[in-house]
């Protein structure tokens, strides 16, 4: 067991770990998109009461200038200190007046000309009484242009209330966009994260998925380490014995074959001897019914030490598949050589085979796949009919060297396409004046080619049996 302090949380744990941390910048988005938010709306109505006091200002300011001088011309004329005193509470309101506005944004120079006037004003406000009537003159002059500067401080006001509107919808803009380059750029990276968490969390559950396979196809050399969460490699530990138990379990049943195999063909040449014996007449002559029970024990004896010897072979076969010997491999010269090997056989049958494709290596073992291709070209030449041609054909395909291989045969029956590359199966399609066959030439290839990390498959009727092999280029 792996130390704890290099130990990883479950896959369960780190699923939740993935989805917090996705949660979490979901969740720091919607929360900046808040905090945002209410900041906007605090300016916003920041901005309003600004501008109603702005507003309110302005034409308060216009009241009281018209309070001013309607309680200062007429105390001039009648000459009375109520009305001064209204005079005096209307300035005093207006000046409050002005001082708000600036404390709500008017610049102080806007201002400056308004109290100089006012100024001028209450300096004509006092004097000798015998001028009154003089001085009210003045001061209402002096009005007109105090009306000046009220009209001017409310445009002001209204440019200031207009210029801040305007501020406030671009901040309003600029956050919008800002909230939406933040939202697509959290989605972006929340996608992101999700992906990188599922390729990553992913990828322990293909390795499981390879060593189960490689345990299928009884690949019980390469050891199972399968890296990632506890779990995982819990399962992992559990592959890795089960390949150990199939391996011993492997390693019994050869031994069985063989001590099996040893036990009966001890015992069979005695008795092939024996029959021989009896043949050749050493016991005494046989008569006609005598010598056809020995001519049918001799023949089950040979079928039965073919038989013994056919599963040696395949218990052989299936053993050496596990230990190739790779070196890159001219295909097309590999094929031609194992033609040549079986030209007697073929060309007793009047048949003609034909290699032909790309130039194509593959880095493989040249014996075990060579033996597959004499396999399958033995197979070819014993169910092709007499005069036809067998063709074996290579395509280099992207990542894949293909090896095609085609008889001039009956096929394969559709009844037997399924268990073609069963060990000891023989279909119902056999060649007549042949020899009975195994049953354990597919097999072997099937065996061979498995171990080379390619496929071998039964392609459709067309015409003949055609068989397909994929190679992968590299080891």
């Amino acid at each position: 067991m792996p130390n704890s302090k290099h130990s990883r949380g479950s896959f369960q744990q780190l699923l939740l770990f993935a989805f917090l941390v996705i949660t979490a910048l979901l969740v720091g988005v919607a929360l900046r998109s808040l905090f945002q938010y209410e900041t906007l709306m605090t300016e916003s109505r920041n901005a309003a009461a600004r501008a109603l006091a702005l507003s309110g200002g302005a034409q308060s300011l216009a009241e009281r200038s018209a309070a001013m001088e309607r309680a200062g011309r007429q105390s001039l004329v009648l000459n009375d200190a109520m009305l001064r005193r209204r005079f005096n509470d209307a300035v005093r309101d207006a000046t409050v007046v002005v001082g708000k506005l600036v404390d709500n944004g008017l610049s102080a120079e806007a201002v400056v000309g308004w109290r100089a006037q006012l100024a001028a004003i209450e300096g004509l406000m006092d004097g000798p009484s015998d001028t009154s009537l003089a001085r009210e003159n003045s001061v209402a002059l002096q009005f007109r242009e105090l009306d000046g500067f009220n009209t001017a401080i409310a445009q002001q006001a209204q440019n200031l209330i207009e210029t801040q509107n305007k501020a406030l919808a671009e901040r309003i803009e600029n956050a919008g966009d800002r909230l939406m380059r933040q939202v697509l750029a959290a989605s972006a990276l929340a996608v992101s994260l999700a992906l990188a968490f599922g390729v990553w969390l992913a990828r322990p559950f293909k390795r499981i998925e390879r060593a189960i396979v490689g345990l299928g196809q009884n690949r019980l050399d390469e050891p199972i380490n399968i890296r990632g969460p506890a779990d995982v490699r819990r399962v992992s530990q559990q592959l890795e014995w089960l390949r150990l138990r199939l391996t011993e379990l492997d390693a019994d049943k050869a031994r069985f074959l063989r001590h099996v195999s040893h036990e009966l063909k001890t015992p069979l040449a005695a008795l092939r001897e024996g029959v021989s014996l009896l043949e050749d007449g050493v016991t005494g002559a046989l008569n006609p019914a005598q010598r056809e029970v020995a001519q049918i024990l001799q023949q089950n004896t040979l079928s039965l030490q073919s038989q013994i010897e056919a599963l040696l072979r395949f218990n052989a076969a299936a053993f050496e598949a596990r230990e190739l010997r790779r070196e890159r491999t001219a295909l097309l010269p590999l094929i031609e050589e194992q033609i040549d090997a079986q030209r007697l056989q073929w060309q007793a049958q009047g048949l003609k085979v034909r290699a032909q494709g790309d130039p194509v290596t593959a880095t493989v073992d040249p014996v075990k796949l060579g033996t597959a291709i004499a396999n399958l070209l033995s197979n070819a030449i014993r169910f092709s009919t007499r005069g036809g041609t067998i063709t074996i054909a290579v395509s280099d395909e992207p990542g894949v060297a293909r090896i095609d291989i085609s008889d001039a045969g009956p096929g394969i029956a559709p009844a037997d396409r399924d268990r073609v590359f069963e060990p000891f199966f023989r279909g119902e399609r056999q060649p007549q004046h042949a020899v009975k066959g195994t049953g354990i030439g597919l097999s072997i290839v099937q065996e061979y080619i498995a171990a080379h990390g390619g496929n071998i498959t039964l392609l459709p009727d067309g015409p003949g049996a055609r068989f397909r092999i994929e190679l992968p280029r590299a080891a």
